[in-house]
């Protein structure tokens, strides 16, 4: 993981590219290195009609590109503030199917000067894909992503 965490500070700071590419190029790294994420996306939060809004993501497209709050895994994380991670989303009743192939699921809220302003989801076509080690690492990712984030930067997909 130390050479993945590497690639994810270089991306971020790469300030040569918009914001939002950094982020597209984030799930693609993340997709394309870790075999169990078939699918790394980013949902940012419009506080205001309490909806969640498709951002950057690498995989298959889904038709799932808003989402109220509460509802599906996703929806109930921006509402917690806390991590949701999903072993088998069949034993799952607010879960929101976005694709048939998907087994198990990992939510990572994203906050920015302490606000949840959107998370990390990240879906895998194994069951119990997922452990305490890729909440602790993409914890950390959704803290650079902080970090880095530019001042001014509002994600278009919050607009809604």
């Amino acid at each position: 993981m130390n050479t993945l965490r590497e690639k994810v500070t270089q991306i971020l700071e790469n300030e040569t590219e918009l914001f939002s590419k950094r982020l597209q190029n984030l799930c693609d790294l993340l997709r394309n290195s870790l075999d169990r994420y078939t699918w790394v996306g980013f949902y940012f939060a419009n506080a205001e009609n309490k909806t969640l809004h498709l951002g950057p993501f690498s995989g298959t497209p889904t038709d799932h590109t808003c989402i109220p709050f509460g509802k599906g895994i996703c929806g109930q994380v921006a509402v917690s503030d806390d991590y949701f991670l999903v072993p088998d989303v069949t034993a799952q009743d607010n879960y929101i199917a976005c694709s048939l192939s998907v087994k198990s699921e990992l939510v990572v809220p994203l906050f920015v000067n302490g606000m949840n302003i959107g998370q990390i989801d990240i879906d895998s076509e194994k069951i119990d894909a997922f452990n305490e080690q890729d909440v602790d690492f993409l914890t950390w990712v959704n803290a650079q992503i902080a970090q880095s984030w530019p001042v001014d930067y509002i994600p278009k997909e919050i607009n809604g």
